[in-house]
């Protein structure tokens, strides 16, 4: 009982000092996985990179005019929380764009938004569920490409009914500055990290090389579910992540963490919380971790 007490005691001070050093860990359970995690997987939108995507190019094909492709993405877009549909909006909002009202409005995790335009079916998605859902020329295959190839994210403007394609949206979202320093200091202690991500190939592969990380691309959250999943077999995991789509993931990994500047939903289901939205903060669990687990044990 006195030996029990001991370890609650020196459990509710490792807690108090990730407290003060900007983390909030639930619990001792929490504060004892962290140390033992050998992989950590990031989320990359708003997890190694700002999370403040901005449009680099509007590309408009056929009939359409840039000006429209922008507004009717805009409209499509102005119900959802994601930054990508974010940086849309207040892109067209900047150049004072006129946004039509939109209707029916839904997300497809993962693949695209869907509403209801001036009377048309709309949507906003990503190349690939616009591959399976419109006509996709080479024209536009090549121009998405060239866009991919500068490591920026596209999203593709289709009418639903006829299949046709608008235009092309380009943005850019850059890495946060501490991401290349927080992944080099788990390299440091032998933690291996892994990016996985939504976004497209030549995208993820040029943000991970600005990082120096392995990356997974172009998964649906059940595809990042199943490679948390799959990375438990081999060793203790934490699953990074800011974002409603990263909640499954966050509560099947050993241990979930989450941005402090993300969601409510993503904090609500980790473990951990980066206050500060601090990736350095990793690092600086596991130290609190194993201090503290080093002490109990010699106690």
């Amino acid at each position: 009982s006195r030996g029990l007490g001991d370890v609650y005691k020196r459990q509710a001070s490792g807690l108090a000092v990730a407290t003060r050093r900007g983390l909030l860990i639930k619990g001792g359970n929490a504060l004892e996985t962290i140390g033992r995690v050998r992989t950590v997987a990031f989320d990359k939108t708003g997890t190694l990179t700002e999370g403040k995507p901005r449009i680099t190019e509007v590309v408009p094909f056929g009939q359409s005019k840039q000006q429209q492709v922008l507004a009717l993405a805009a409209a499509v877009e102005s119900g959802s929380n994601h930054p990508l549909a974010k940086a849309i909006v207040a892109h067209a909002k900047s150049l004072d764009v006129e946004v039509p009202q939109a209707t029916e409005a839904f997300a497809i995790p993962g693949k695209a938004v869907r509403a209801t335009v001036n009377g048309s079916k709309l949507a906003v998605g990503s190349p690939v569920h616009a591959g399976q859902m419109a006509t996709l020329t080479l024209a536009h295959q090549q121009e998405i490409a060239k866009l991919e190839d500068g490591g920026k994210t596209v999203v593709v403007l289709f009418d639903e009914a006829s299949k046709n394609v608008m235009g092309l949206l380009a943005l850019r979202d850059e890495p946060r500055r501490d991401a290349r320093e927080g992944v080099a200091q788990l390299k440091a202690m032998g933690v291996r990290s892994v990016m996985l991500t939504g976004d497209n190939r030549r995208t993820a592969q040029a943000i991970a090389g600005k990082l120096d990380i392995e990356w997974e691309s172009e998964l649906l959250p059940q595809d990042k579910l199943r490679l948390v999943n799959d990375l438990k077999r081999d060793a203790k995991v934490a699953m990074v992540g800011d974002g409603i789509n990263d909640a499954p993931a966050l509560a099947t990994a050993d241990v979930g963490i989450a941005m402090g500047t993300g969601t409510d939903v993503a904090m609500e289901s980790a473990g951990v919380t980066l206050v500060r939205g601090d990736l350095r903060g990793i690092v600086r669990a596991r130290k609190i971790s194993r201090q503290t687990m080093a002490n109990i044990r010699q106690n």
